[in-house]
């Protein structure tokens, strides 16, 4: 995922905008949406620890498996933006999340946009059959639409570690407590709101 979707960042401005910021947060959206009908079903496609977290705080992951996940999710972002550095090696960003605007803006719209989509990746993980065939979609298009709307201020990241490899490996750490937290709290925040929001659903 981190491979795809920084790259794109990366080959776009190589490119002189050829992949455009439309084709930028499709790639996103697209890869997140591959990798879960391609991995669903043996892991669950954690690709988030954001995510991972809140699902472990919403009892529907088992504490004993995270921290091999979360190993596994932050050494695939390291060895993808490894490769991405070495592949362009000048590019000095590697597709690093920074704030356009000022730290605040940048921490309540990461904050937001996690939350929304910890809310749909619950709601849409658990239930009928037919909604567990579609998931893939609607997480891809969460994260392709919030990626459109948002990158261009925030970076979109909505993952800790999508945002703490390119930083390591580019040297650009200024602003990545912004990354590592915000989407955090975005998604252990919307644990307990989804819950309000499907309380009176039957069969919730």
């Amino acid at each position: 995922m981190i491979f795809s979707g920084t790259g794109a960042i990366v080959v776009d401005q190589f490119s002189g905008g050829a992949i455009t910021h439309l084709g930028v947060a499709l790639t996103w959206g697209l890869i997140v949406m591959v990798l879960i009908y391609t991995f669903g079903d043996l892991s669950g496609a954690h690709l988030n620890p954001a995510v991972s977290i809140g699902f472990t705080v919403a009892g529907r992951f088992p504490l004993r498996e995270l921290p091999p996940y979360l190993i596994a999710q932050v050494t695939g972002a390291l060895a993808a933006s490894e490769t991405i550095h070495l592949l362009f090696p000048k590019n000095s960003l590697l597709g690093a999340t920074l704030p356009a605007g000022s730290c605040l803006q940048s921490f309540i719209l990461e904050f937001l946009l996690t939350l929304i989509l910890m809310i749909v990746i619950l709601n849409v993980s658990h239930g009928a059959k037919e909604k567990g065939i579609t998931a893939g979609i609607a997480i891809g298009a969460t994260i392709a639409l919030e990626a459109l709307f948002a990158g261009p201020i925030c970076g979109a990241s909505m993952n800790p570690f999508r945002s703490l490899a390119p930083a390591l490996v580019s040297g650009h750490l200024e602003h990545l407590w912004i990354y590592l937290t915000a989407p955090l709290l975005g998604a252990l925040v919307a644990v307990p709101l989804f819950g309000l929001l499907r309380h009176d659903v039957p069969g919730s």
